[in-house]
């Protein structure tokens, strides 16, 4: 899984849809966890007992995205010079292993099920609370789908993928508990709980990814790396861009590169002439770090010692 592209918004509209989205993911998950709870008391589905078990860890999961969106906003300090962005990769982090937790615990509950199989009790009030799950959780993910378009949010899309994966779940454990109650299919309750360890697990090891390539810094969509070059280069006195550099952190974008310009320049025009590559530049990433190195053309030298990157690219 790629890196995010950069968000097109501001760092404080970022902040302020990351934070409307994540409470209302907290305020969907505590009426899920409640629904099912009592659903589960009075129906002993283990299917239920396996969406329950996911919409608890997802309860979590959303707090910690919940604190990390808002700790990630936080300008950067004399600790952090470069932010705190990367809260929100650790918080998929954590996401992430809640979900393998989560998959472990429906797996258990549902290989037991399969081996002694149990009739469902009060199957139509269970069937009743998953649709009304089913609804509340496509309205949350259609709004997170909204949000990631704009703030591009690792720490939201690693919760969206829960939500995802809650959804799946919610469907399989429907038919589960309609198998068992209306048509005695007392093990298609484990089989559906089964299904929804294996969707767990693969909605984690997607987050896991995710995480991960902010945490190691990879690199931006080959796109949005090209789209920085044709930027830069639309002043012909910036004949070439190379070492070029690029990492998301959170909401943040940190841009790095070395430009060639005529060493005929005087020190103030060659100045001017980095400000409005860098001003060009803010108008598509107005959440960017930008830090450019102006080499005088043809007398270009090495960087950065034995980790230099190449020249080119």
């Amino acid at each position: 899984m790629s890196t995010p592209a950069p968000t097109a918004l501001a760092p404080a509209q970022v902040a302020d849809q990351t934070r409307k989205i994540t409470l209302l993911a907290v305020a969907v998950a505590v009426a899920l966890v409640a629904l099912k709870a009592g659903a589960w008391l009075a129906s002993g589905s283990v299917a239920l007992l396996a969406s329950l078990a996911d919409s608890s860890l997802d309860l979590i999961a959303s707090l910690i995205t919940f604190f990390a969106v808002r700790y990630a906003v936080v300008p950067p300090d004399a600790e952090h010079r470069f932010g705190h962005g990367k809260a929100e990769a650790f918080a998929s982090l954590m996401q992430a292993g809640l979900v393998f937790a989560s998959a472990a615990l429906v797996g258990r509950e549902s290989i037991a099920s399969l081996l002694n199989p149990q009739p469902i009790s009060h199957g139509g009030w269970a069937m009743g609370v998953m649709v009304a799950s089913i609804v509340l959780t496509g309205l949350l993910i259609t709004a997170q789908t909204r949000v990631l378009r704009q703030t591009q949010s690792v720490a939201v899309s690693g919760d969206r993928a829960h939500y995802v994966s809650d959804l799946a779940s919610n469907l399989a454990a429907l038919v589960g508990i309609g198998g068992a109650a209306l048509l005695g299919l007392n093990r298609l309750d484990g089989v559906a709980g089964l299904v929804v360890c294996g969707l767990l697990i693969w909605a984690a090891i997607g987050v896991f990814r995710q995480a991960a390539d902010q945490l190691m810094d990879h690199e931006l969509p080959e796109s949005q790396r090209a789209l920085i070059v044709q930027l830069m280069t639309q002043d012909p006195r910036l004949s070439d861009i190379h070492q070029l550099r690029t990492r998301a952190s959170g909401p943040y974008v940190h841009i790095q590169m070395h430009a060639d310009l005529d060493p005929a320049l005087s020190l103030e025009a060659a100045h001017q002439v980095i400000v409005e590559a860098e001003h060009r530049l803010l108008a598509h990433f107005p959440a960017a770090d930008i830090l450019i190195h102006a080499d005088p053309r043809g007398h270009a030298e090495p960087h950065g010692g034995v980790f230099a990157p190449p020249k080119t690219g």
